[in-house]
């Protein structure tokens, strides 16, 4: 009984590329700050902070897919381990949307300026 390694170079050097190539997207739009997409709202957001929070779940889906190994496995224990990720993400974007509203409300209706 012998082993056969398969050379996964190609697919390890494309998971490199795509996720280099994505990091760049972010960085070129956090420099660069297009108005189109910075004074644009959207679900009291501007739609350039929902590109990066789209491009960073999309990193670290594909992080799980491909160094965890995900791709190869059942469809059951996929779901069960993105699902609660995908759960944790949105209530977190919930809470810090929440949250980040009621702040802006109470310091632009105050008196209280602004120190940050």
């Amino acid at each position: 009984m012998s082993h056969e390694h398969v050379s996964n170079t190609k697919r390890i050097w494309f998971v490199f590329a795509l996720l280099s190539a994505v990091t760049t997207v972010e960085v070129i739009l956090g420099i660069i700050k297009p108005e189109s997409l910075e004074f644009n709202h959207f679900l009291g957001l501007n739609l350039l902070n929902w590109i990066f929070y789209i491009l960073t779940i999309f990193k670290a889906y594909y992080i799980v897919w491909a160094f965890m190994h995900m791709e190869g496995e059942k469809s059951s224990l996929r779901w069960s381990v993105v699902s609660p990720v995908i759960f944790l993400v949105l209530y977190l974007l919930f809470i810090l949307l929440t949250e980040g509203h009621y702040i802006y409300g109470v310091f632009k209706d105050s008196t209280i300026k602004w120190n940050f």
